[in-house]
């Protein structure tokens, strides 16, 4: 309160922006302001609608009604407009600000006044039934044109200007060559766990759901992971991703605890897309879409106890092969050895043998 009291005294007087797509628990200032905006019928009445759902052609304009009521105790100006949706940060279905020009369904929306915007008062209890046309442009493009009708009432609060909305769902289904193309364009995972344990880890996903079809959808989640050959390490349904819009990108994490570290880690993710709403013309069958990964979980423990047992191998072997080497010298030394004093016997015996010939000729030649 402090930051938008000091905004407002150096850059004049802001306008705070919310829109209500849901019933909420009223506070003090919301009693007081009280906006209600419902679908409602040419008799003046709620008709029980939660949202405006149309499937027109090119050039088609729809009729429609919206019932506003000042719930508050104060006489209220009531600004009632068409606005354009969008996927905000958290993924959930929005509306552009009040001061924000459509460039899409907002601009087919008009009122009696011509225009996308129409205001006027009620006082404190008083109720009004705005009718309103949806013109199709000629040249609209198939598929889901999002937006919405909605009641908005601007108050000062000291030096800032609070916008307080309500808003209902507005689509307008435009007929021609309907394309579904809720997918999963990227999926990522990355595993942790005790490099002592390699029986209990986490393994981390994150997977973009991105709608590239022309017609908004939501889905239902089955993740899991495999191992080798197939081997199913986790099996579960996941939450069910909110309606994406054509054209929208939203990125989900999940978890799974519990992991052995197998070396080869498959996770995957399947999603069954849906049409919300219960307009049975919109309804359409589609098949599911699975999009895996591979990811690296190393079990440290198993790899270390493998490598030091490749290294007592490797010594082993070295040492065995030295001894090898050492026994085949000693027995290449040892013939060496032998033969040599086999030799030196052999030398020293012939040498005597000489001695004793040379001894014996004379005696010989004297007597014959």
């Amino acid at each position: 309160m402090l930051t938008a009291t000091l905004l407002g005294a150096l850059a004049g007087a802001v306008v705070v922006s919310g829109i209500l797509l849901a019933p909420a628990p009223p506070s003090a200032a919301q009693e007081e302001i009280g906006i209600s905006g419902v679908p409602g019928n040419s008799e003046g009445a709620a008709d029980g609608r939660s949202r405006f759902t149309y499937s027109a052609d090119p050039g088609e304009q729809i009729v429609d009604y919206y019932l506003v009521r000042n719930a508050g105790t104060q006489p209220q100006t009531f600004t009632v407009l068409g606005a354009d949706a969008f996927n905000d940060d958290a993924g959930a279905y929005a509306l552009k600000p009040t001061d924000e020009d459509p460039v899409d369904l907002g601009t087919w929306v008009q009122f009696e006044n011509g225009s996308n915007r129409i205001q006027f008062d009620l006082q404190p209890g008083e109720s009004r039934l705005v009718p309103f046309t949806i013109v199709v442009p000629q040249n609209a493009t198939p598929g889901d044109h999002a937006g919405g009708i909605v009641a908005s009432v601007v108050t000062p609060d000291g030096q800032v200007r609070v916008d307080r909305r309500v808003g209902t769902r507005t689509y307008v289904r435009v007929s021609g060559d309907i394309q579904v193309g809720l997918s999963v364009s990227k999926l990522e995972g990355r595993y942790t766990g005790d490099w002592w344990n390699p029986l209990s880890g986490t393994l981390k996903t994150q997977y973009t759901v991105e709608n590239t079809g022309n017609i908004a959808l939501a889905a239902n989640v089955k993740l899991g992971v495999n191992t080798w050959f197939g081997l199913p390490l986790d099996n579960r349904a996941g939450d069910s991703i909110p309606e994406l819009l054509p054209g929208g990108t939203r990125v989900y994490e999940t978890e799974v605890s519990g992991v052995a570290a197998w070396g080869y880690l498959n996770p995957w993710v399947t999603l069954s897309p849906f049409v919300e709403g219960n307009d049975p013309e919109k309804r359409l069958v589609t098949e599911p879409t699975t999009r895996d990964a591979f990811v690296l979980a190393m079990p440290w423990l198993l790899v270390i106890m493998i490598l030091l047992a490749g290294l007592v191998f490797l010594l082993v072997k070295w040492r065995r092969a030295q001894d090898r080497k050492r026994a085949a010298a000693w027995i290449e030394y040892t013939e060496g050895e032998a033969r040599r004093k086999a030799e030196a016997e052999a030398a020293q015996s012939a040498e005597a043998l000489e001695r004793v010939g040379v001894g014996a000729h004379p005696g010989q030649a004297g007597q014959s």
